[in-house]
């Protein structure tokens, strides 16, 4: 899917439909923190105006997100609780910085494909798990084909920001795949959790 080199073990589904409170409280969680970088990259890097406006965006709808979900935990008498540390981002991180350009717009680049590439696993699991609630009948199936589209939206958007940063399509490409299966790796490894990156 998108760019990912490495597919989530289909057992991960049924790991999280059967552990729902903790997904919900991990995507919760996710959602801030998309919402959060966004913002860092908007504001803490050299980011060219038309970049940083459409960051704010995607920050925007992430934290839409978040209302969300924290409004699901409340229904369902789910406790948010205090968010685990992302292993999976940040081993990502640590790839990219391993082998990236230093320099700031290489890696403003990075941050942005980095993003990219959480979006497209959150993309991933999101089907799966609609998929799964959907043959349960349960009422959070249509919610998250929403948020499918969402996270496939937010992927392309980081994407092509990184391209407007760069100003090298094909530079950005082949950086991508380098990341993507660094990522695979990262994924792979960390096996199938009730989280949504973990």
């Amino acid at each position: 899917m998108l760019c990912l080199t490495h597919a989530t073990d289909p057992r991960w589904a049924q790991i999280a439909v059967a552990n729902l409170g903790a997904v919900l409280a991990d995507h919760a969680h996710c959602e801030m923190k998309a919402a959060a970088n966004a913002i860092s990259l908007a504001t803490r890097w050299p980011a060219p105006t038309g970049v940083a406006r459409a960051l704010t965006a995607v920050a925007e709808e992430e934290l839409a997100h978040f209302r969300e979900v924290l409004a699901l935990l409340e229904r369902r008498g789910i406790e948010l609780g205090r968010p685990e540390t992302d292993a999976y981002a940040a081993d990502l991180r640590r790839a990219a910085l391993a082998s990236g350009d230093k320099s700031p717009r290489g890696s403003l680049a990075d941050r942005l494909l980095v993003g990219a590439l959480i979006e497209a696993r959150s993309c991933e699991r999101f089907r799966l798990l609609a998929d799964a609630l959907a043959a349960r009948d349960d009422s959070l199936a249509p919610f998250y084909d929403d948020l499918f589209a969402c996270e496939a939206r937010h992927y392309t958007t980081m994407v092509d920001l990184a391209v407007a940063v760069w100003g090298d399509e094909r530079r950005v490409r082949e950086r991508l795949a380098v990341l993507a299966a660094a990522e695979g790796e990262i994924a792979a490894r960390l096996g199938a959790r009730p989280a949504i990156h973990g």
